[in-house]
Formats: C-alpha cells, sequence, structure tokens
C-alpha cells in the first residue's frame, strides 16, 4: 500500500485537538510511531496504535502520535494519517539527523524515540510515552554502537516513560551513559531499572516515585532549577503479570546472540534482527508482552502529564 496524500510543505503540523489541549494547558502525550510501521505486524498495528492512543485518552490525557507524512511532521495524527503510517511499504524509519531529509523528498517517516522526542518538545509537550529506549549495544567498544535516544534526551526537555532499555542491549553500560549525560532516570514503583520484558534488569536505581504526583513535583522541580533542558526518564517496568518468563527470556537472548554473531549481523539490523529473533522463539509470547508494556507505559504517561498540567494549572493560578 502506497499513500495518495497530497505533498505538504515541510512545516511541523500540530492536529488541531492536540493544539487545543496545549494552548488551554490541558494534558497531552506524545506518542512514537515507530513500533507501529517497524515493531508491529500488519494488520494488527493499526488496531494496537489506535488502542494506544485510547489508553492515553482513558487515563485523562490527549495523545499525539507523532511521524511525519507525505513530507510533513505531524504531531497527533488523523485517522488516514495513522492508517499511512500502519500500512504503507515506503514509511522509513527516521532519526533526528533523518527528519530533513525525509522532509524534503516529501516521504513519510515513522519516528524513533530520538526524534519523537525532539518534535514533541519543539511542540511543547512535556511527556512522551514508548516501549522501550534505545542504549548502548553489546560490544559497543568495538563497534562504537549507541543509540541516538540517548544523545537526543541530554538535550531534550521531555520526560520519557518507558520500560527501561531492551535486554539485547548492554543496561549497564546505557546506565553509565545517562548518568554521564546528566539524564535521570526515576523507578515508577521500583527500586530496579526496568528490563522491558522482565520488570527487573538485575540493575538497581538511586531514585524511586510511587505516584504520578510525585513525578509531576521533580518536573517542576528541574524547571525551577534549570535542569530540564535534559530529559527524564521515568522507568516503568511490565507489571508482574505480563513479564516474559525468566527462563525463556535468558535461554532466548543467548540463542539469539549466538545467531547474531554467526549471521554476521550488525548496526542498524542487529535490534530488528533480535526483536524478530525474540518473537519466532518464544511464539509470540515476547511480541504480546512488548503490547501490554506499551499500554501500561500510555496509562502512566497519561496519569503524569495530568498530574503535571495541574501543578502548572496551580501555580499559575496562585
Amino acid at each position: 500500500m502506497t499513500s495518495s496524500l497530497p505533498d505538504r510543505d515541510t512545516q511541523v503540523q500540530i492536529h488541531p485537538e492536540v493544539a487545543s489541549a496545549l494552548g488551554a494547558g490541558r494534558p497531552v502525550v506524545a506518542l512514537e510511531s515507530t513500533i507501529i510501521s517497524h515493531g508491529l505486524p500488519r494488520p494488527d498495528n493499526l488496531d494496537i496504535a489506535r488502542e494506544i492512543e485510547q489508553a492515553v485518552r482513558d487515563a485523562g490525557a490527549v495523545p499525539a502520535t507523532i511521524a511525519v507524512v507525505a513530507g510533513t511532521p505531524s504531531v497527533g495524527l488523523d485517522d488516514e494519517a495513522l492508517r499511512v503510517i500502519a500500512g504503507s511499504d515506503d514509511v522509513v524509519k527516521v532519526s533526528v539527523r533523518d527528519l530533513a531529509t525525509i522532509a524534503a523528498r516529501k516521504g513519510h517517516g515513522a519516528t524513533t524515540v530520538a526524534s519523537t522526542a525532539h518534535l514533541a518538545a519543539l511542540a511543547g509537550i512535556a511527556v512522551f510515552a514508548t516501549g522501550g529506549l534505545g542504549g548502548v549495544h553489546r560490544q559497543a567498544r568495538d563497534s562504537w554502537d549507541e543509540s541516538a535516544d540517548l544523545g537526543t534526551l541530554s538535550r531534550t526537555p521531555i520526560t520519557v516513560v518507558c520500560a527501561g532499555v531492551k535486554s539485547i542491549l548492554d543496561v549497564a553500560a546505557t546506565l553509565e551513559r545517562l548518568e554521564t549525560l546528566n539524564v535521570g532516570v526515576l523507578g515508577y514503583r521500583t527500586d530496579a531499572f526496568p528490563g522491558f520484558y522482565l520488570a527487573d534488569s538485575g540493575h538497581r536505581l538511586d531514585w524511586r516515585v510511587d505516584s504520578a504526583a510525585e513525578v509531576a513535583e521533580v518536573m517542576l522541580a528541574r524547571t525551577e532549577l534549570g535542569t530540564d533542558r535534559y530529559g527524564l526518564i521515568v522507568a516503568n517496568p511490565i507489571p508482574a503479570a505480563d513479564e516474559l518468563d525468566r527462563e525463556l527470556h535468558d535461554r532466548t537472548l543467548t540463542a539469539g546472540l549466538t545467531a547474531l554473531s554467526r549471521g554476521g549481523v550488525t548496526g542498524k539490523q542487529v535490534t530488528p534482527f533480535l526483536l524478530e529473533f525474540f518473537h519466532r522463539e518464544t511464539r509470540g509470547a515476547s511480541l504480546a508482552a512488548n503490547v501490554r508494556l506499551v499500554l501500561n507505559n500510555a496509562r502512566v504517561a497519561a496519569e503524569i502529564a495530568a498530574a503535571y498540567s495541574a501543578r502548572v494549572a496551580g501555580r499559575t493560578a496562585g
């Protein structure tokens, strides 16, 4: 399927519902689109994208799925645009460095965590929900393979709710990089950094929060102290009932890393290769866990956005 949408100019377009909410100080949650185009199988991806948006609405916020449609970076998608991102064969995965090129070529682009965060902050959105953050890859000492998500969050004022980083990455090195880059990390009702499919990656966190209200207070304090120019991660673990069986996870990860080495897979192909390997070897269990954790993150992000908006409004009124 390809899109028949007309060309648009390259100015960032904000959906009227999103613009209205931002103008009125109501809560908005940004959502990435790579999971729609590249992370979920068709045709279920479109229905799941709608479920994620509905989870944000049900928790009291306005969803703003972000993508590039016919060359226009769009903050909030109507149903036609959502269908394009979910079903078109010419949708490419774009990070921050790719935005200008895809816009100039009038193409369709699914935004990563980095480019979603960039466009969301540009639009004035304070909270962003995703599945898992990108990070430092295994063997990065030799390959220098590190996600652009980390660098972007070191200079982008946004709060990201995620289920940690995928266990296929080097979790310890990722946490070290986040510290170096001044990106704050809060464990949401947990003292452990989540491992995406698993609630506990085995790494401890320095800071824990137990409510959306506590996160909102941290966000306000960051503004007052001038540290809000860096990103803030709210590490929200997958619910225990939804996490992947740990023995299955560990066995699959070991086998996947072996297959990766034998196949000579490198660079951008590493993550999609391993995610597909997990999906195949766990017979869909990893994909089901992925969907559930994203829905959970969307709900928590909406609660945080609502709490933050209420506090900003209260201080303004005072």
